[in-house]
């Protein structure tokens, strides 16, 4: 028996995905198998911090820990994007009186409670009177008196204290600048070469902005669009259709809209992300508290409760195991909280509120189909013979209650698959007849632990063989329970 074979885990037993962030608290290999052992399924690297080579070394341990335990883990590198900052001051800050005049201009000369450079020539000609500027978090409120091509009057909605390089959120215009600056061009191009899975593409504004990053990325690597920016809500259908995933980025889209705004624009982004059939990450804040404390508030566990009942395909832990005090416990938690609400018995009802209307399609009616059996007839796994991961997609859509168990001769696309809701994806060889295919999904179903002796598997594929998106077949089995036996390996 391989040594993979024995530390092989059991399914994690539930259907949301945990994506967990890497930094100083978590990137030893160590820490990386607890978060992983404690219910980890795939690991954000964080490129606005820490250097190449400490992400290269994270990724290998990555991958050495998904070749001792025998299970695809997916990798999202997210980009920096680029980011608006003020210059800095004579005494290094100043404070901006409440009501008060403040001037952002083009002067580069350091600053003082009256004015600032603003290095950033594009926001000159675009910005108009009444409109927001917001600078450190949106902890400072600055709106528009006057704006010239040289200077941006403002007067102080709320003043405090400004310090050197804070950043500045401009809510009420679409800024002309691109989604990739050269940093991020840098760390993309060393994300493609360490083979990440994903690659989340930050400050989205339109759908052109996804179009470099698609050309740099190529097909071998996914590309997920944050939606941080009010401005990118406007276009999110066809965000999303460029896209192969979302992030809903609480943290920035909280600064530039008002709090009460968030929750439903939430659920906007989750469903319409999920009608397309595409994962739908939410994202930033989940367990905050659990950065400095052991256990989280009763808000925030009710925070990752809703978006697991709202159906999102993953819940992200940003500071919490990337710098805070408690990661593994961190990822535990989520991990207790997402198994407590999917075993809830109105869950499935929830979950499956949305309606999901499959496409016309031969491909998208077979994948509805597996639901409708699977809710009829006692099934133990949907197996899914995919080779880009696009039948697979099509079946998570669906919300079965029933585990889908994706067999992929790609491990590209095994690792993509990890952030797809209800999906335990298998790294295996490619099949070339009907009699394989079920065989094949028997020993592996037997295998990873999705069914025994009577019971019985949904198999849907597509004929020929390895022909994307030719999802054509759908055949119904019962296990015997000694397939392993009569096959070696």
């Amino acid at each position: 028996m391989k040594k993979s074979d024995l530390n092989r885990m059991n399914p994690r037993g539930r259907k949301v995905k945990i994506l967990a962030t890497i930094g100083p608290a978590s990137r030893s290999p160590e820490m990386l198998r607890k978060l992983f052992r404690a219910g980890a399924d795939a690991f954000r690297v964080n490129m606005s911090h820490g250097e190449h080579a400490d992400h290269a070394a994270s990724i290998a341990a990555i991958r050495d820990m998904e070749r001792e335990f025998a299970r695809p883990v997916a990798i999202l590198a997210d980009l920096q994007g680029p980011k608006l900052r003020v210059g800095t001051f004579k005494d290094g800050s100043a404070v901006i009186r409440h009501s008060g005049h403040f001037t952002l201009d083009r002067n580069p000369e350091p600053g003082d409670e009256t004015r600032v450079c603003l290095p950033h020539p594009e926001l000159f000609g675009i910005l108009e009177k009444g409109q927001r500027l917001l600078i450190n978090d949106g902890k400072i409120k600055l709106k528009v008196i006057k704006a010239s091509d040289d200077e941006i009057l403002c007067s102080a909605e709320v003043g405090g204290v400004i310090s050197d390089r804070k950043g500045v959120n401009v809510p009420d215009a679409e800024v002309p600048i691109p989604a990739l600056t050269d940093k991020d061009r840098r760390d993309l191009a060393f994300a493609v070469q360490q083979e990440a899975d994903w690659i989340a593409l930050s400050f989205v504004q339109r759908p052109e902005d996804l179009a470099e990053a698609r050309r740099l990325i190529g097909n071998d690597t996914a590309l997920c669009a944050k939606i941080e920016k009010p401005m990118a809500v406007h276009r999110l259908e066809e965000i999303i259709e460029l896209s192969d995933g979302i992030m809903v980025a609480r943290g920035d889209l909280g600064v530039e809209l008002e709090p009460f705004e968030v929750p439903p624009l939430q659920k906007k982004i989750v469903n319409a992300t999920r009608r397309a059939g595409k994962p739908v990450i939410v994202a930033t804040q989940m367990l905050e508290s659990m950065i400095e404390s052991p256990m989280p508030t009763r808000a925030e566990v009710s925070d990752v409760a809703n978006a697991v009942y709202d159906g999102a395909d993953a819940v992200m832990l940003s500071a919490e195991s990337a710098a805070g005090e408690w990661p593994e416990e961190s990822v535990a938690m989520m991990d207790k909280i997402a198994g407590q609400v999917e075993r809830d018995e109105g869950y499935k009802e929830r979950v499956r509120f949305l309606e999901t209307p499959p496409d016309a399609t031969t491909s998208d009616a077979l994948a509805h189909a597996c639901m409708t059996i699977a809710d009829t007839v006692p099934i133990s796994a949907i197996t899914v013979f995919t080779a880009s991961g696009s039948t697979a997609r099509r079946v998570s859509r669906e919300r079965p209650d029933t585990p889908v168990l994706v067999l992929t001769p790609s491990n590209r696309t095994a690792r993509r698959v990890c952030l797809l809701w209800g999906a335990h994806a298998v790294a295996t060889k490619d099949i070339g007849s009907f009699e394989e295919m079920i065989a094949k999904g028997k020993r592996m179903a037997l295998r990873h632990g999705f069914g025994e002796a009577g019971n019985k598997l949904i198999a849907l594929a597509g004929v020929p063989f390895g022909t994307p998106g030719a999802t054509n077949l759908l055949h119904v089995v019962t296990l015997s329970g000694n397939e392993l036996e009569r096959h070696e390996g």
